[in-house]
């Protein structure tokens, strides 16, 4: 069994990107530039900013943190939208996840311009990704990919279950697995909430990409030997055995899948920190105009 680790893959990652922008700082060429907008103190969405400035700081980008507050009106943040699309010097930007509840997600989305759309949540990349034509893939899904890549995990002509049908996570893992290419040609079948015999289903995969957000949901009784498991899930737990009085887990009972798989994914340590490498690999994308020239 192997532990396909994503904070160690991300740290490897992080240092060829840095060598890449030094390479362009000794041209005297223009420094990739991430912005993040901010909306409301949300304390996971606050962490995961954090993350990502920092790792940007880490491969020598530049970036720009835009803090807003969780009165902000739906037209404050559109301005806010229009002026990153606008500046030049900005090769991508964010706007995290969730927003308050007042504002229209898909609206603020919809927004942004493709070619600025490193998150690889856009309609027009999400549509390029299901075409097989260049775009930012969205982060989670792109972090899987490489480390699948990364890792030397066979994935042609394999039975690839996804578990979970999100825009974000799901259903791009899905079409990525089934699209040709160095990782992917495989059978892949989408299961989420309103599946039936789910278990039998899951079973029968070679590859598993547990994202259905709930806590230690695919038990070793769903799991055949050998199997590859990509665990997506970060759910906080009650532990009063903990320091802190909970742990987190992922949507895989690790404990007892592991010993059953090929290859698997730690919670945390695992696919987290390969999706924020995932953005700064499109946002040194869009610095070079890789995508959209």
């Amino acid at each position: 069994m192997t532990i396909i680790d994503g904070k160690k893959l991300s740290e490897i990652i992080k240092t060829e990107v840095a060598q890449e922008v030094n390479e362009i700082k000794a041209k005297g060429s223009k420094v990739p530039h991430l912005a993040a907008v901010l909306v409301g103190d949300d304390p996971a969405s606050q962490v995961y900013v954090r993350n990502k400035v920092r790792s940007c700081e880490d491969v020598g980008f530049k970036s720009t943190l835009i803090r807003k507050d969780a009165n902000t009106t739906e037209a404050e943040l559109l301005e806010v939208v229009t002026m990153l699309n606008n500046d030049t010097d900005i090769d991508g930007f964010i706007v995290q996840l969730p927003l308050p509840k007042h504002i229209n997600e898909e609206r603020v989305t919809l927004a942004i311009d493709p070619k600025k759309d490193v998150d690889g949540f856009h309609p027009v990349n999400f549509g390029r990704m299901a075409l097989g034509l260049p775009s930012y893939l969205p982060a989670t899904p792109f972090g899987i990919m490489t480390m699948l890549e990364r890792y030397g995990v066979e994935t042609a002509g394999k039975n690839a279950v996804v578990i979970g049908r999100s825009n974000i996570v799901g259903t791009p893992m899905a079409i990525l697995l089934s699209r040709k290419g160095k990782v992917g040609d495989c059978t892949v079948t989408l299961v989420h909430s309103r599946t039936k015999n789910m278990p039998d289903i899951v079973r029968s995969a070679d590859i598993i990409v547990a994202a259905i957000g709930k806590p230690e949901f695919v038990t070793a009784d769903m799991v055949k030997d050998g199997a590859v498991v990509i665990d997506v899930g970060i759910n906080r737990i009650d532990d009063p055995t903990h320091p802190k009085g909970s742990r987190l887990v992922g949507d895989v009972a690790y404990k007892e899948v592991a010993p059953k798989c090929s290859f698997i994914t730690p919670v945390p340590g695992g696919v987290g920190p390969m999706t924020v490498m995932s953005l700064i690999m499109n946002t040194l994308k869009a610095s070079r105009k890789e995508i959209y020239g």
